[in-house]
């Protein structure tokens, strides 16, 4: 039986875990499916007679042909959008051709009898951020006030019944081409208030900090994380100073550890990165989860072992799938 695990080559998480996979004896392929359908290849067959009812799944890479039928277990880790042909001069053509390779994937992933982490449909509500809000607040977790709006009326009153030193805003997502840190609301956020008719914001009490937590989750394994946010030069979000920020391993409740494990349950995933904040008077306020979050820092700083916890995961229920 075979792992697959989707990324891109020089995704550091993928080719850490699958190192992990190869020491404990696994077989890891990594797949990036940018590379459909202009450089690989899917072939997916159903026969029905009268005796028989045979599937076949295959993939076409440069590194060789994979049966799917011999995949226990993958991990939907960053998939890539397909691309396509250069050939390809249209626009019409080239978003026809990138909606139907997305539609045959999406459908032979969710086709095969494999182990997810995290399956590809539940990891893609996952990452709802007002699901994981409603989700976290049902299970016990203390939550920020939120507000997401693209009403310039609701945002103003937000900010104002609150005064703006204690508000922050936020972006859903995203990219190396469009960042998006955390901000406190200022002078400067206020003066562009009226933005905010152009698309949706996150708008957030502000929570004070004695630490940012970490939390990966593996299953029923908690790894947790205090990065000490507010000895870094931005303390509204210690991603902008990653690299003269302490980070160590730390321990939480056990109300808590059971609470996040029920807040996964519910959301239907195996893995997640959390983002808690305790406070200076010890309260755990949940801030967001990323089922596709990064751990590498956390795991150089800490030495928890988060990539082994992932390929033990991973292989325990691929060699079930062998079994069977």
């Amino acid at each position: 039986m075979s792992v697959l695990i989707f990324a891109t080559q020089a995704d550091e998480h993928a080719t850490a875990v699958a190192a992990e996979l190869e020491q404990l004896g696994g077989d890891a392929v990594i797949v990036d499916t940018s590379l459909f359908p202009d450089r690989a290849r899917l072939i997916a067959r159903y026969e029905t007679c009268e005796h028989c009812r045979e599937r076949v799944f295959l993939l076409e890479l440069d590194a060789g042909r994979i049966d799917l039928a011999h995949v226990g277990a993958a991990w939907w880790r960053r998939p890539q959008h397909p691309t396509p042909s250069p050939a390809l001069r249209r626009h019409d053509h080239q978003v026809f051709v990138v909606s139907e390779t997305h539609e045959a994937l999406r459908g032979l992933w969710h086709a095969l009898d494999a182990f997810w982490i995290n399956d590809p449909g539940r990891d893609e509500v996952a990452h709802r951020k007002l699901l994981q809000l409603k989700v976290a607040q049902q299970v016990g977790l203390e939550i920020p006030s939120t507000l997401v709006t693209n009403d310039v009326t609701a945002a103003r009153s937000y900010v104002d019944a609150r005064g703006y030193r204690n508000v922050i805003c936020k972006a859903f997502s995203a990219t190396e081409q469009q960042w998006r840190e955390t901000r406190l609301v200022r002078e400067q956020e206020l003066a562009a208030l009226d933005n905010v008719r152009y698309a949706p914001v996150i708008f957030q009490e502000y929570v004070p900090a004695d630490v940012d937590l970490r939390v990966t989750i593996v299953g029923d394994q908690i790894f947790a994380a205090a990065i000490h946010s507010q000895e870094s030069q931005y303390p509204v979000d210690f991603r902008m100073d990653m690299t003269n920020t302490r980070i160590e391993a730390d321990e939480l409740p056990p109300d808590v550890c059971r609470r996040l494990l029920e807040l996964m349950a519910r959301l239907g995933i195996v893995y997640g990165a959390v983002d808690l904040r305790r406070t200076p008077d010890g309260r755990h306020v949940f801030l967001e989860v990323n089922p596709a979050g990064q751990w590498l820092f956390v795991e150089v700083a800490t030495q928890q072992p988060i990539a082994a916890a992932v390929a033990r995961e991973l292989l325990t229920h691929d060699r079930a799938a062998a079994r069977a």
